[in-house]
């Protein structure tokens, strides 16, 4: 048969000219596929790249950190460049990973589907600014202007977090400039009562008498100061100040903060109330000007058995490789301010914010004082967690914490996990961590203050 078509195909010269031709074209025809497959294949790096700006597994040095200062926070660039006493030694090193997902919610993005289009400002009294018509999930999903620093500052607020976390091992670690350490281990329970979006969850909490969430401290070391307690109240309605309670169990009594208390630092430290996790003013005592985006590296993944243990970190606290690695984020950049009508004896004059654009917690913060100073570095690094049914969530509760006060020389570190390796758990985890249910409302009123000595 072969032999057949050979004779066929001398027969007929058209046909023999055409196999000719494509014959001689086979060269430039699989150059041609090459070249696509080249184009595509650069197409795809590209888009590897682009979720990646940072190359995976690329060591930040002091000796190259220059080359990668647009992915760092002005605090950050500060460390790197030695410009104050907290300075990063000279054997540093930060090692990047890769960008991670982390979906919020179903419950939380079908409730911002849901509400989020009836949420409006409302002038205040005092120039202020709060919100009417939320409900629960993101108060503003697009943020844009007019007011668009405000809304992204709601939207921190506002952000998912599970409707309860707690651990009995959270440590805080105060360094003088003498690098003497003085350590402290707390008990830490965070419910939420209102705009709930966990699913088996009301939206409302019938339980929750005005309270948005309670947020209890109780330290167990040293033992000299051992079951002190602090709650504080944030309410429902956000221009109301936020109640503080305190049990002393010398005094066998409870005594209400002071109104001027955002201001004091906790436990003789640098953290106020108004810089847990990296921004805890709420918004409508604050203005904030959007200034820029900006990707930037944060520490999402870590285990609670690294960045637990002390041994983990450079001399000023800050995170080796060892705890985990760092990826690049994008971020909303906002200059937040108190109001100028409340601004007259308040500790800050402003506060440049690097907000996660998904999660909307904030990633970092460097504070300034009344005269626009730089006061304080803040590195605020939510760790991942598991969430219940919600799945691997930023905001978790748990944190890695630095606060390096630049003006005296001394910081600040808050971790949620200590030396056992467990970091804090979430929803029903609560009700009974090494034997105790801290689901109890004892831990978020103030009634049940005095019960812990019962």
């Amino acid at each position: 048969m072969a032999n057949i078509e050979v004779r066929r195909r001398l027969n007929n010269p058209a046909a023999l000219r055409i196999s000719t031709s494509l014959n001689s074209l086979r060269p430039a025809l699989m150059l041609i596929l090459v070249l696509l497959a080249s184009t595509f294949y650069a197409i795809t790096c590209e888009s590897a790249d682009s979720e990646n700006p940072i190359p995976i597994d690329t060591v930040i040095s002091l000796q190259n950190w220059q080359q990668y200062k647009a992915f760092m926070p002005d605090g950050m660039q500060a460390l790197f460049a030695g410009t104050y006493s907290w300075k990063f030694p000279a054997d540093f090193k930060l090692i990047v990973g890769p960008t991670h997902n982390y979906p919020l919610p179903k419950e939380y993005l079908s409730n911002t589907e849901k509400y989020s289009h009836q949420v409006k400002f409302v002038d205040l009294p005092d120039g202020g600014h709060s919100i009417t018509g939320y409900v629960a999930g993101t108060p503003f999903p697009d943020p844009a202007e007019p007011m668009k620093g405000e809304k992204i500052l709601v939207n921190n607020w506002y952000r998912y977090t599970p409707y309860i976390y707690c651990g009995d091992d959270a440590h805080m670690y105060l360094v003088n400039q003498n690098h003497e350490v003085v350590s402290y281990r707390w008990v830490e329970v965070i419910r939420r009562f209102s705009h709930l979006s966990d699913i088996g969850q009301a939206i409302d909490d019938p339980r929750a008498q005005g309270v948005f969430f309670s947020e209890y401290l109780m330290q167990l070391e040293p033992e000299q100061d051992k079951y002190t307690e602090i709650l504080t109240l944030y309410h429902l309605d956000p221009a109301q100040r936020e109640d503080e309670f305190i049990f002393l169990p010398k005094l066998r009594r409870v005594i209400r903060g002071s109104p001027n208390s955002r201001c004091a630092p906790v436990a003789g430290g640098d953290i106020t109330p108004d810089d847990f996790t990296g921004f805890e003013g709420g918004f409508t005592r604050f203005q904030a000007d959007y200034m820029r985006d900006q990707p930037v590296l944060a520490l999402t993944t870590a285990d609670p058995a690294a960045y637990g243990n002390t041994a983990n970190y450079y001399p000023l606290n800050f995170p080796k490789p060892e705890v985990g690695k760092w990826e690049v984020r994008d971020s909303y950049v906002l200059d937040t301010r108190r109001l100028p009508s409340l601004s007259e004896g308040y500790c800050w004059g402003k506060r440049i914010m690097w907000v996660d654009k998904v999660s909307y917690n904030t990633i970092w913060a460097d504070v300034y004082d009344p005269q626009m100073k730089l006061a304080k570095i803040v590195m605020a690094e939510e760790i991942a967690e598991p969430v219940g049914s919600e799945g691997i969530q930023l905001n978790s509760g748990n944190e890695v914490q630095t606060y390096w006060d630049i003006r005296a020389g001394h910081l600040s570190t808050y971790v949620t996990a200590g030396s056992s390796g467990k970091g804090l758990v979430n929803q029903g985890a609560c009700r009974n961590l090494n034997g105790v249910n801290y689901d109890d409302m004892q831990y978020s009123t103030v009634g049940g203050l005095t019960q812990i000595m019962r």
